[in-house]
């Protein structure tokens, strides 16, 4: 199944998993220490689901042309925050005074991204160490090549 998940989603997920012990010691400084575990693990689990739907409208929009991708990406971030409103409005509702849990639960997909250096050493045990393709380390004669392919065709 690990295999199987894409790897930037498996290290983004690492990180939220990461944070939440973090974020579950604050639970000692509480008075109501059942309604901010269940605030904070609504937000986990909203943060785990955002960063799915992320990656798979991501994933479905590059398989469209430029026009199509760019309105169904538009449109599925306008889903996906229309969705964390009504999560943290629901959290609002009923735990009104931990909706910040709620809210720091789901500002973990953001700093995960940033403990990506961390969850890269995972995520090398996990998969293996990644080859990139050449594009990304192009030789010198090739580059070479293309610049003055580039100056000819300017001429």
């Amino acid at each position: 199944m690990i295999k199987k998940l894409n790897r930037t989603l498996f290290e983004l997920w690492v990180g939220i998993a990461f944070l939440y012990p973090i974020l579950m010691i604050v639970i000692f400084f509480v008075p109501s220490k059942l309604d901010y575990a269940i605030s904070l693990s609504v937000g986990i689990v909203t943060a785990l689901v955002a960063s799915w739907h992320m990656w798979w409208s991501f994933d479905r929009a590059l398989s469209r042309d430029v026009e199509g991708a760019m309105k169904s990406v538009r449109i599925q971030y306008l889903y996906r925050y229309l969705f964390l409103i009504l999560v943290l409005g629901v959290v609002g509702m009923i735990f009104k005074e931990y909706v910040l849990a709620t809210f720091a639960g789901i500002s973990c997909m953001k700093f995960s991204a940033y403990l990506q250096p961390i969850t890269k050493k995972v995520s090398t045990l996990v998969y293996g160490v990644e080859i990139l393709p050449d594009i990304i380390y192009p030789d010198s004669d090739n580059v070479s090549l293309k610049i003055e392919d580039t100056a000819e065709g300017q001429r």
